[in-house]
């Protein structure tokens, strides 16, 4: 408990919860690392579709990212109109369901969900891929340190808000910084050289062309992988309720300020690769270096700000996970409380925070890492397609409400939100057709997959509240004393311990005794007699029976059980309490030498029995 304590933090009390919300420069690292750290792959993405090009690829990397920083606007002034609607969440599960219906609801979620899953997988790795960029040696260990770095994230979130606050907001504002600074001194360069600068380290040279022009497809295969650079824009919405008042202004200004220094960083990036000719590499090969690490030693070289900077860049990257940490938990516990996922998720942790989904995003995000061996580059094709469709499905069900619902601005509102539905569906199309081949198919199947997940859980959830509802008053018929069995082995102070208790809840008592070797029977048959009998006599009190149940193959549940049911099916009217005597071991090494047979009855009474058939638990601690 004390090494919890030190790593999670001591527990927090429910009234405490007000001093976890968060402001504008807490809100930038923990919902903006996804969205800014993207600036390190967006491009990087789109340039590795447009290697068979090699140096021609350069001339079409900043048209676009212009494309992208466009519908990145679109998107912006759409989500500031759901934080001003939906002031406790909007994100594009909540919206989509109450606008659009469930099903349209549940779609939006089933993406927003593979959205994040994927959002710590290719973070994580991105930032190892960068690493491994700066120290080429720890190439043979890129999983292993993804791993560690998903366990760190883990570990801190489990902290608290405030807490992933504080840690996460030196190296998100170091990282803006230092790269602001390098696009700062590489266009000044740019500029004085006549677009020509001179690279103070050349980045490696770009591969020979194996295609002479772009075609269309290439194109859009280029675009979709850029949209990367989109995702965790959602965030800020989805978790208006985790600022501190005023929430709307604090929501909409912390998106302001994640939106536009994302579109400065993609900008510069982009048009700073085609001024020094700077291509993507592959990962997998020797010497791989990554665009942000080329781009900084061509205007900076490797000295100590190329260092710093490459060390915030890595620390981002696999800290941009965090979003997916902030959002999934309140995304899951949304679905759990309509039902749609298992209730645990919807409880809070000891520190104020959803700590099942938590600890779900951590293990199926490290699966997934596993899976790809923590390679950016193969897990690109997934992502993406799963944020884009929540973007959609959000702004869709944007229209309807400013249909439905009206308002001083609601035309106006109605025109953004449209023009943000068909921005980011087109994204979605072109990018399932030019990915789909790479991978994307597989969100086609993940996707309905969960969607059927989620109508099963809900329908065992009504199915259970279908059978528990009651719709009448107590129903007193055939209250009444139970019938007590009592399993009893030898006699000892546990069993005399049930016998007592049995006695107090009902004068028709029965102990069981299994017999699987007679010469202990009859000890046990005198041992009745004298220890039960005599002083049951003595108090004139009605005097317990003793069943003997053979048992030629040495069995003791299945006769038991047998007994038990045979019991219940004799006394239609009345319930049947089996007294289970359990011996409480008080020290870990004692549960290894005692056979917990207790336990496994009370297992499988319960697995087999009904709703007449009651078990009752009776401990006796040791030491005591």
């Amino acid at each position: 408990m004390w090494l919890w304590d030190k790593l999670i933090g001591k527990p927090l009390a429910s009234y405490e919860s007000e001093g976890q919300k968060i402001g504008i420069w807490s809100g930038l690292p923990i919902l903006g690392l996804d969205g800014l750290s993207s600036a390190a792959y967006g491009p990087e993405a789109a340039l590795a579709i447009l290697l068979p090009l090699g140096g021609l690829g350069l001339n079409y990397i900043s048209p676009i990212m212009g494309i992208i920083i466009a519908v990145l606007a679109i998107v912006y002034f759409s989500y500031r109109q759901t934080i001003s609607a939906y002031p406790n969440g909007g994100g594009s599960y909540t919206v989509a369901r109450e606008n659009l219906g469930d099903n349209a609801g549940l779609l939006a979620a089933s993406a927003l969900m593979l959205d994040y899953i994927l959002n710590v997988a290719v973070g994580i790795s991105a930032g190892v891929g960068a690493l491994v960029s700066a120290i080429p040696l720890l190439l043979p260990y890129t999983l292993p340190l993804c791993l560690v770095v998903l366990t760190i994230v883990t570990l801190i979130n489990l902290r608290g808000v405030r807490d992933t606050g504080l840690a996460f907001a030196a190296p998100t504002y170091l990282f803006v910084g230092t790269l602001l600074i390098a696009i700062t001194i590489g266009l000044f360069k740019t500029l004085i050289n006549g677009g020509h600068p001179e690279a103070v380290i050349s980045p490696p040279p770009l591969q020979t062309p194996t295609i002479a022009m772009a075609g269309l497809w290439l194109l859009l295969r280029a675009f979709a992988s850029g949209c990367t650079a989109m995702t965790g824009v959602e965030a800020v919405s989805n978790a208006v309720g985790a600022f501190a008042p005023p929430a709307i202004p604090n929501a909409k200004r912390t998106l302001t300020a994640i939106v536009a220094i994302l579109a400065i960083l993609l900008a510069g990036v982009a048009y700073l690769a085609q001024a020094y000719h700077i291509g993507a590499m592959d990962e997998t090969q020797n010497g791989y270096q990554t665009i942000l690490s080329q781009l900084v030693a061509a205007v900076a070289g490797r000295g100590v700000f190329y260092y710093i900077t490459l060390s915030s860049i890595i620390v981002v990257l696999a800290l941009s996970a965090n979003t997916s940490f902030a959002d999934f938990p309140r995304l899951a516990r949304l679905l759990a409380n309509d039902h749609y996922l298992p209730q645990s998720f919807s409880l809070r942790g000891r520190r104020l925070v959803y700590t099942m989904g938590i600890l779900f995003l951590a293990a199926v995000a490290g699966l997934l890492l596993i899976v790809f061996r923590g390679i950016t580059d193969a897990l690109i094709p997934l992502f993406a397609v799963g944020a884009f469709l929540a973007f959609t499905m959000s702004q869709a069900g944007m229209v309807v409400h400013w249909h439905r619902d009206g308002g001083k601005h609601a035309t106006t509102s109605l025109m953004i939100n449209g023009v943000g539905a068909i921005a980011t569906g087109t994204a979605v199309i072109i990018m399932l057709i030019a990915k789909f081949a790479d991978g994307a198919w597989i969100t086609i199947l993940i996707i309905p997959s969960l969607l059927l997940l989620f109508k099963i859980i809900k329908h065992y959830y009504d199915d259970v509240g279908r059978q528990i509802r009651s719709t009448h008053g107590l129903d007193l018929a055939h209250v009444g004393p139970p019938i007590a069995v009592v399993p009893i082995d030898w006699w000892n102070v546990l069993n005399e311990s049930a016998l007592r208790f049995a006695l107090q809840l009902t004068s028709d008592v029965v102990a069981v005794h299994v017999m699987v070797d007679e010469e202990h029977c009859a000890d046990l048959q005198r041992s009745w007699s004298q220890n039960v009998i005599q002083p049951i006599q003595a108090s004139h009190l009605p005097e317990p029976k003793l069943a003997i149940l053979p048992s030629p193959y040495r069995l003791f549940q299945k006769p038991f059980l047998e007994y038990v049911l045979k019991l219940e099916k004799e006394n239609p009217n009345r319930i049947v309490a089996v007294v289970v005597p359990e011996l409480v071991q008080t020290h870990w090494y004692q549960y290894l030498l005692h056979n917990q047979r207790a336990a496994a009855l009370k297992e499988i009474l319960l697995r087999k029995g009904n709703r007449r058939i009651v078990v009752i638990n009776l401990p006796w601690y040791l030491d005591a």
